[in-house]
Parts: C-alpha cells; sequence; structure tokens
C-alpha cells in the first residue's frame, strides 16, 4: 500500500429497526449470500449472525439482530438482551426505517436508546421501490428532522438500488484496522445454527399469523454417511411448537406440509453445505416453551 493510499478499515456495523424494517433481507442483499433468515413475519430473526464483507479497501462485518420490540415472553426479553449488548460492541448502527410507513413511536424509541452509545448512527431509509419520489423525500426530511444522524442513505435491498452507496457509508465509519477474518469467511456463525436457521424459515413459509413466535428448531445430529450415488450428509432436526394444534398445522393433512418444508429446508442446506443432504424431520411439542428457562436453555437462547 503506498502512503497516498486510504487507511484499510475493519469493523463491526448492525441495522438496527423495529421488526420488519427490512434488516435481514438488507444484511443478505450486502453479503450477497443468505447468512440471516428472512421472512413476511415480524421478528423472524432470533440469533445474532456475523455476515463478512470483503472488500480492497475495508472488511465490514455485518451483525444481523433480531428485531428490538416489546417483549411479552421470556424469549423476547432475551433477544432484546442480546440486541442491546450487539449495539454497544459495533462501531456502525444503521437505523432501518421504511420509506412506505410513517415514523413511529417504535422508530423514535430506538433512536433514543442507540443516541448515546460509541458507534456512529447511519439512518438507512429502507423499502424505497415501494414508493414514489414524492414520498421518498417526504421520508428523507422527517427522517433528517428526527436526530442528528452521520449520514442518511436511502436504500432498496430487493431492487438493489444504493447498496454499494450504503456500504461505502458505512465502510467509512469504521475504524483504522487490519482485516479481522480470513478472505475466504463469510460467516462466523456455527454450522448447526445456520441449518437450523433454514429450518425454521422454510417452516415459517405459509403458515397462519400466530405461529413464527411458536417455532423453534433443534439440531440434534449432523452424520456423514456413504450410499450408492456417493456420500451425503443426514441431518437429524426437531421442530418445536408450543400447542398440539400447532404440531398439526406445521405436519399438515397427511403430513403434506411437512413434507414441503423437508424439501425447501433439504436444498437451501444442501446448499450451505456443498453437499447431498438427507434431513430426518420430526415435529415436538414444548408447551409454552418461550416461557420457560429450561427449554430456552435447550434451544440456544
Amino acid at each position: 500500500m503506498d502512503e497516498t493510499s486510504a487507511p484499510y478499515r475493519a469493523g463491526f456495523a448492525c441495522f438496527v429497526g423495529r421488526p420488519n424494517a427490512g434488516k435481514s433481507t438488507l444484511t443478505n442483499a450486502i453479503i450477497g449470500s443468505k447468512i440471516a433468515i428472512t421472512s413476511n413475519r415480524p421478528q423472524t430473526t432470533r440469533h445474532v449472525v456475523r455476515g463478512i464483507l470483503h472488500r480492497p479497501d475495508s472488511q465490514l462485518i455485518l451483525v444481523d439482530t433480531p428485531g428490538f420490540h416489546r417483549p411479552r415472553t421470556l424469549l423476547g426479553e432475551r433477544l432484546n438482551d442480546q440486541v442491546r449488548q450487539t449495539w454497544s460492541e459495533v462501531d456502525v448502527i444503521g437505523l432501518c426505517i421504511p420509506a412506505d410507513e410513517k415514523l413511529g413511536p417504535g422508530d423514535r424509541f430506538i433512536s433514543r436508546e442507540i443516541a448515546g452509545l460509541k458507534a456512529k448512527v447511519v439512518a438507512v431509509v429502507t423499502k424505497t421501490d415501494l414508493v414514489n419520489r414524492a414520498t421518498l423525500v417526504r421520508q428523507l426530511t422527517a427522517v433528517n428532522e428526527m436526530g442528528d444522524f452521520a449520514d442518511i442513505v436511502p436504500v432498496s435491498a430487493v431492487a438493489g438500488e444504493q447498496l454499494d452507496t450504503l456500504v461505502e457509508v458505512l465502510s467509512s465509519h469504521l475504524p483504522e484496522s487490519p482485516q479481522l477474518y480470513p478472505d475466504d469467511m463469510i460467516s462466523d456463525e456455527p454450522e448447526r445454527v445456520m441449518i437450523a436457521e433454514l429450518v425454521r424459515e422454510a417452516a415459517l413459509e405459509g403458515v397462519r399469523e400466530e405461529l413464527p413466535h411458536s417455532i423453534a428448531v433443534l439440531i440434534e445430529d449432523i452424520q456423514d454417511e456413504e450410499t450408492e450415488d456417493g456420500p451425503r450428509k443426514k441431518v437429524f432436526a426437531e421442530i418445536y411448537v408450543e400447542r398440539s394444534s400447532q404440531k398439526a398445522i406445521v405436519i399438515g393433512k397427511g403430513g403434506a406440509r411437512l413434507r414441503v418444508v423437508g424439501t425447501r429446508a433439504r436444498k437451501e442446506i444442501a446448499k450451505l453445505l456443498g453437499a447431498r443432504v438427507y434431513l430426518d424431520l420430526h415435529v415436538r411439542v414444548a408447551k409454552d416453551w418461550q416461557r420457560n428457562p429450561k427449554y430456552l436453555q435447550r434451544l440456544g437462547f
């Protein structure tokens, strides 16, 4: 590196915002690989996941966190604690505010919560593909008036608009530092947790409104086995719900829904592992697991 070139920067950034503000979709779009699960249901993300973006002049480690919300269960309280812990450790925070929804108490509450932290705060106006230019201008003006942000960047993760600009802005606020992870690493998330999240994402698709918060997945075992068609991974996974009625919904008539869940999850797991996969799925009832410390510990919370 010659003396006139910009210093190398490396550090941690996270997106915050109320549930369903587009944080996980944005993280996946920037990293260019599926490291965080997405859903059209709020509060999909449950684990802190780090995705690593390698650039010639910087290494941006994006930390995907659960949505900050008013907790109604012990699980909710623990997720909020996870989020606050992450906020205190990152270098840059991107406050995600949807372009298609007016600023609300939730946005202002989170803005106040992060105002006193050491991290630089960048306002990220998401979902710009869903509004016209006049609406976007009004939202950008309202966001500008809400707080003293280091930058304000409008983006659309779905349309891929302004993602490069956002990466440039986030990277510019990172500290000068040598790279923190090897070149070939895109996430430091444990393999089993990522597989469990892929199964949970598949199980969330198309289920009724009340189910997402009731579903958890535990990977019991992963085995290597030889078959006539060559080696494959055998994954044993358990889907936990809170009531027998929810178990029936996840399984579906004659097991039809569970077969769809298995097929969808198996394809994503095979991509993740770069191997053929056999997925063994079972659905279990763990009554009120979101409020039970013993179950929460078993399920990794």
